[in-house]
């Protein structure tokens, strides 16, 4: 695996101004869909709800029937926006960064554009359960080089509508299951230029400009069949066997814990701080156990992790925007504090970006 790593911020050009998410009211217990499944498919589906147990999973969010991607996107957009106290206008570019989308064209971004009354450019930013990490790397680059000033990342993951609950058979059962902890979300984040007070703070041991520090990326493409969606694509237009996931768990896992810790340790030395340094580490995440493989495979603390997906569900993109506005929120990081975001995604990809608030 070839790492991609920027050569690590020591005035950072861009910071993430703000962080909203949007949960969908509705939720569905796991373990009794789990049930309700073998009752339809005995012969396909176990009796003891093995996904939730194994997985941790409680519970998952659904989107409201008439609604589409691009509206969990607009309900965290606008949320973000209020809070920041700027107008559609303000914005001049907007990426929508999401595994899932509305449809195949246009862009995912004009219609949330429109939505949102934003009239500036717009693109999609698509790479699985990294699209928005890998959006935050986009923005970044562009904001410094001072062609944007204001970028709005938003995204809407709507994977419950590629779930399939009708089970043939235990092995259409045993590719579907990992989809029973997908879970719907919105989340936004708007990234701006640093402010001279930023590039110039100061901590307890010196400088500590705040902003995106550094960043590094890798991926194996030649595990790209462990994990998939394929309907849709020129592959399987119109096969609608094709238009569920079709993930072997097993595999997946393997295939992330190959790729190993290598891309995250750049990017933290790139950034020049060490595991001390840093106050939370969100992960993507898919279930609770394989929280204790980051740990192990980091030498990470547990405490500086924060579980979402138990109560919350697989919400692909949404997970390291989830987490982030998780901590604001209950204080456990504050300004000044450092923030490892990791991404995980089929493909398979990595990621890791540093910043502090």
């Amino acid at each position: 695996m070839q790492i991609q790593a920027n050569r690590g911020a020591s005035v950072p050009a861009a910071t993430i101004a703000g962080v909203a998410v949007h949960l969908p009211e509705h939720v569905v217990d796991v373990a009794a869909a789990e049930r309700e499944l073998h009752r339809r498919s005995p012969d396909a589906a176990p009796r003891i709800p093995m996904v939730s147990r194994l997985t941790g999973v409680r519970q998952v969010h659904r989107l409201p029937d008439e609604w589409d991607a691009s509206d969990l996107a607009v309900a965290a957009a606008g949320k973000l926006l209020a809070e920041q106290g700027i107008g559609a206008d303000d914005v001049d570019l907007l990426l929508f960064a999401s595994a899932s989308q509305d449809m195949v064209e246009p862009a995912t971004s004009h219609i949330v554009a429109a939505k949102l009354g934003v009239r500036a450019p717009v693109m999609d930013v698509k790479n699985a359960c990294n699209s928005v990490l890998n959006a935050l790397e986009v923005a970044e680059a562009l904001v410094a080089t001072g062609r944007y000033r204001t970028v709005l990342i938003a995204s809407g993951e709507a994977p419950s509508r590629a779930v399939r609950w009708d089970v043939p058979d235990r092995a259409t059962y045993l590719l579907s299951a990992p989809g029973y902890t997908m879970s719907d979300a919105g989340a936004a984040l708007l990234v701006r230029p640093t402010t001279q007070a930023e590039r110039a703070a100061h901590g307890p041991h010196g400088p500590a400009p705040r902003g995106i520090l550094a960043s590094a990326f890798g991926a194996d493409s030649s595990k790209w069949t462990v994990g998939m969606l394929p309907g849709g694509g020129t592959a399987h237009p119109r096969e609608l066997e094709r238009t569920y996931f079709e993930i072997d768990g097993s595999r997946l896992r393997e295939a992330f814990l190959a790729l190993g810790p290598e891309v995250v340790i750049e990017a933290l030395e790139r950034a020049g701080l060490t595991w001390d340094d840093v106050a939370l580490v969100a992960v993507h995440q898919v279930a609770v156990a394989y929280l204790a493989d980051v740990h192990e495979a980091l030498g990470l603390p547990a405490d500086r992790t924060i579980v979402t997906v138990a109560e919350h569900g697989n919400v692909a993109s949404v997970t390291l925007p989830l987490q982030l506005a998780t901590a604001m929120e209950t204080g456990r990081v504050e300004p000044g504090d450092v923030v490892v975001l990791i991404g995980l995604a089929g493909g398979i990809s990595i990621g890791a970006t540093v910043l502090r608030l």
